[in-house]
């Protein structure tokens, strides 16, 4: 095991600056060992859009910015959620955005939540299209403990000469983060309990140095810090929560990084290792953002084909808008509630989680595309009754339609809600399985209307035959209902 470069590094930098009270400004190091190239939380955003410049011009930032080159010493890692997103990794169930990170030349990836949004049969298919690793440790079959078929705890890669060993985490809470029934075969277990067990096999296997990708938050992170420093892992890499951070902890030993989301950034980190001594004498992280690079020729041609497939499946127009509609604003929120209402006329109220709102509609035409990036879940809708007591339990911070709560409880058309009066209510598969809501509790048995929650989105936009004369902001509700 190398945990014992912990204690070297100290000695190290004394002797390298003479005194270890009144140590000189640090010397200018040389070309770093490895550098590590950065992202998470992809979700197909490969295009280049009004907030990203996409997989293209990121490879070119690399390229140009970096100095990246595919026999340099790099790696290019990443946290997780690669798809579902864009409809042009939605509507492909994640192929489009492998092809287009096998281009770029990914080497490992840590396994995130929605990487399940397809079923593990999806992530199967993903894997197996995949020129690089899904990696997890800490995912385990219920019936055995064993590592399932679709995931890897590590893999050694060589790099530059130096043998690194990648080690993978997955959030505890894919169990409901995801669709609750996709993952009910597994258990996470602690990310503590996962690094304990397989960081010394790796170590055991040759390993040089110890990196970890990890679908987890900042806070995770660091509470891991301490571990992560004892077993010898030089870096801790993040995602799911779509967090910028470059920081070293443990008196230098131990990197934290990871690269906000949708490929709008990205983290570097550059190691240097002391070959004779066994040991990562230096660490420097940054993060960076990925914008103005000269669109890399192999990766823009995997992409333009996508767009194209996509603009053929999800290309007819179905309204227009004169502004942007933001993802979190009230008018957005509104208009997806208020459409379920629409399309299924006989319920009372419609209830949804806003993290199912994935992005804005751009100003302009509007595609049956755009929705699909909007609402890019396979979650359908259910009806289910009940009293005005179990609605207001229920509700929470999700969107809502067919009544508000401002100034206390009232319909939409201001007259009081009752607390005793049983309502048609309706809300996603995926958020009745929720186990922090009581929906499942209070009506054991919905309907399920088999309509998939984007779909009376588009309907209602449909019926409103907008145009440039007749925008669709005309009729948006801009009130918030919380």
């Amino acid at each position: 095991m190398k945990p014992l470069r912990k204690f070297l590094l100290p000695l190290f930098l004394c002797l390298l600056f003479h005194s270890c009270e009144e140590a000189p400004d640090k010397p200018i190091l040389a070309n770093p060992d490895i550098t590590i190239l950065y992202t998470n939380d992809e979700h197909g955003w490969i295009s280049e859009t009004n907030d990203a410049d996409g997989a293209a011009k990121l490879m070119g930032v690399w390229k140009d910015v970096e100095d990246y080159t595919a026999t340099g010493p790099f790696l290019i890692l990443s946290g997780g959620d690669n798809w579902t997103g864009q409809a042009i990794s939605t509507w492909f169930q994640g192929q489009s955005t492998v092809e287009t990170m096998n281009t770029m030349g990914y080497d490992a990836v840590a396994i995130g939540n929605h990487e399940f949004d397809f079923q593990v049969s999806g992530l199967r298919q993903r894997v197996a299209q995949a020129d690089f690793p899904y990696l997890s440790a800490n995912i385990r079959l219920k019936s055995d403990n064993s590592i399932p078929d679709f995931a890897q705890a590590y893999v050694l890669q060589e790099v530059n000469g130096i043998l690194v060993g990648i080690i993978g985490l997955t959030t505890t809470s894919t169990s409901y983060s995801t669709f609750p029934t996709y993952v009910e075969d597994y258990n996470f277990i602690p990310y503590r309990d996962a690094l304990e067990e397989w960081t010394p096999q790796i170590w055991a296997e040759g390993a040089e140095i110890v990196l970890c990708v990890a679908h987890i938050c900042g806070y995770e992170m660091e509470e891991l810090v301490s571990l992560a420093s004892q077993l010898g892992i030089t870096m801790i890499g993040g995602g799911h929560c779509n967090e910028l951070i470059s920081d070293v902890r443990a008196n230098g030993t131990v990197a934290l990084i990871e690269g906000g989301w949708r490929m709008g950034h990205y983290a570097r980190l550059d190691i240097w290792y002391n070959q004779e001594e066994m040991f990562v004498s230096d660490l420097v992280a940054a993060t960076r953002e990925n914008r103005g690079g000269t669109p890399d020729a192999e990766v823009e041609s995997v992409v333009n084909t996508w767009e194209l497939a996509t603009m053929e499946a999800l290309g007819d127009v179905i309204g227009y808008t004169d502004i942007q509609i933001p993802r979190d604003s009230p008018q957005m929120q509104n208009l997806v509630t208020d459409s379920w209402l629409y399309n299924y006329p006989l319920a009372d109220i419609a209830i949804t989680n806003t993290g199912g709102i994935r992005q804005p509609i751009d100003a302009g035409e509007i595609t049956w595309g755009d929705i699909v990036g909007v609402l890019p879940f396979n979650n359908n809708i259910l009806e289910l009754q009940l009293t005005g007591q179990q609605v207001i339990a229920c509700l929470q911070n999700h969107a809502v339609a067919g009544m508000t709560t401002s100034n206390g409880y009232w319909h939409a058309d201001g007259t009081p809600f009752m607390l005793d009066s049983v309502y048609s209510v309706l809300t996603t598969d995926y958020l009745y399985l929720q186990p922090d809501n009581a929906f499942n509790s209070f009506d054991p048995d919905p309907y399920y209307t088999e309509l998939n929650y984007s779909q009376p989105t588009v309907d209602f936009i449909l019926s409103l035959n907008t145009s440039t004369n007749n925008p669709l902001n005309n009729y948006l509700d801009y009130t918030p209902r919380r």
